[in-house]
């Protein structure tokens, strides 16, 4: 991976839970990513103009979703001693059209995720069924299904 250009590093160490992205310099979109100990490059897919060096934004929320919905279930099933032998999931993005909630009769297009979980283990469908519950119940989807308050800011430059 290439050194970040000087300017881009954070001037302070991040706090638990903070993330820090800025460009690398070394292509329209690409960006270094740090989180705590963790460093990796993001960027844009070829077809927007970017290098392809990592993945998107949208890759990233995903990732951070479907990690999180792992997690969840692999603690609730280790907490219940259930045979969960091994969990996977696939999250993706598209656009749908539902139902408009006026009189209006067009239908409205929506960002949908869905969650596509892949439990092995010898399992009850009870037990997968509840599985399935607890995966709505992970904080990455619980955030994002409860909608969240977002602000920006300008720091103050530094020159």
């Amino acid at each position: 991976m290439n050194e970040s250009p000087e300017a881009a590093v954070p001037s302070a160490p991040l706090r638990t839970g903070q993330v820090w992205a800025g460009e690398t310099g070394t292509g329209r979109f690409t960006h270094e990513v740090r989180a705590g100990r963790h460093v990796w490059i993001a960027d844009e897919p070829t077809s927007v103009g970017g290098d392809d060096a990592g993945p998107g934004p949208f890759e990233m929320l995903l990732a951070a979703l479907a990690a999180c919905i792992s997690m969840t279930l692999r603690m609730y099933a280790d907490r219940k001693e259930w045979p969960v032998e091994r969990i996977g999931v696939v999250a993706f993005r598209e656009r749908v059209s539902i139902e408009p909630d006026d009189d209006s009769g067009i239908p409205v297009r929506v960002d949908q995720i869905t969650c596509e979980v892949d439990i092995v283990g010898d399992l009850t469908i009870e037990q997968r069924e509840r599985l399935r519950q607890i995966a709505d119940r992970c904080p990455v989807h619980r955030t994002l299904e409860g909608g969240i308050r977002m602000v920006t800011r300008l720091t103050e430059p530094t020159n």
